[in-house]
């Protein structure tokens, strides 16, 4: 395995795992990241999978102990109980649409152009929801009803479209529906372990001819970058949003999408043509 290889291995599995739970869309920046290191084919789409299970072990990782809690006591444990059906309600939307439109919203949609387009949109809701008076009626994840996972759900949906963030969309919905922003948050962070999980294992049994020893090195590299950037990445947005909004994510995507639109039009970066 090449030094350069390895250092875009390096480069693609920290922005995973510093885009995975913030509200400013992994596979966004996968997307345009892979497309300037000319690491966008399969090979490149399977790497993606690979580097997302290490964001994934990072928040099981930061959360075992409640994880350990729910799975032991989910047969007599009302409050596990409504957590782990909450979590599968809020699944359903995301996992089902994906089986079925995800082929056509690949072919159509992972382009740079688009998620630039979806970048800037996704920033100007947040701006908007971020803006409305806030009633909180849900401060904590255990408090969630079926119906406020429901909601969520079909929310997080949203993220199909490449750009608009799959934490953004969960977390800009809960905040529409009443939680705070700690019961958001936390709840986008435990509905990615079966969403990415899922995804991962879907993927890599579907993609295995691609599965090679050569790159066990890359996968390694990228895998532990994206779990260590990840784990500080979820330590550092808890803390940041006890005492602040989510207008400088929001300002933060307006910013980005406007500089690739910006770079495609005046020819100044070769992004991939839609």
């Amino acid at each position: 395995m090449d030094t350069a290889a390895l250092l875009t291995a390096l480069i693609l599995g920290l922005v995973e795992g510093l885009t995975e739970f913030l509200p400013i869309s992994s596979t966004g920046h996968l997307i345009l990241v892979g497309d300037l290191l000319h690491f966008n084919d399969e090979r490149g789409k399977l790497f993606e999978i690979v580097i997302q299970s290490g964001a994934i072990l990072a928040v099981c990782w930061e959360y075992r102990r409640r994880l350990i809690d729910v799975f032991t006591s989910l047969p007599h444990d009302r409050v596990a109980q409504r957590f782990a059906f909450n979590i599968a309600i809020a699944f359903l939307p995301l996992a089902v649409l994906g089986l079925i439109f995800g082929a056509q919203i690949k072919a159509a949609l992972f382009n740079p152009i688009v998620v630039a387009s979806a970048f800037i949109v996704g920033g100007l809701i947040m701006l908007w929801a971020e803006r409305r008076s806030h009633r909180v009626r849900v401060q904590e994840v255990d408090a969630l009803l079926v119906s406020d996972a429901l909601k969520l759900g079909l929310a997080q949906a949203c993220a199909l479209i490449p750009g608009i963030s799959r934490s953004g969309a969960t977390i800009i919905g809960g905040l529409l529906f009443g939680l705070s922003r700690k019961a958001a948050t936390e709840f986008s962070f435990f509905l990615a372990i079966p969403i990415l999980l899922g995804a991962a294992a879907y993927q890599l049994y579907k993609e295995r001819h691609l599965l090679i020893w050569d790159d066990l090195g890359l996968w390694l590299v990228g895998f532990f970058a994206a779990f260590a950037s990840a784990l500080a990445c979820v330590r550092w947005l808890l803390r940041y949003i006890a005492s602040h909004d989510f207008t400088l994510f929001a300002w933060y995507r307006i910013a980005f999408g406007l500089i690739v639109l910006a770079t495609w039009q005046w020819g100044l970066v070769d992004w991939s043509a839609p």
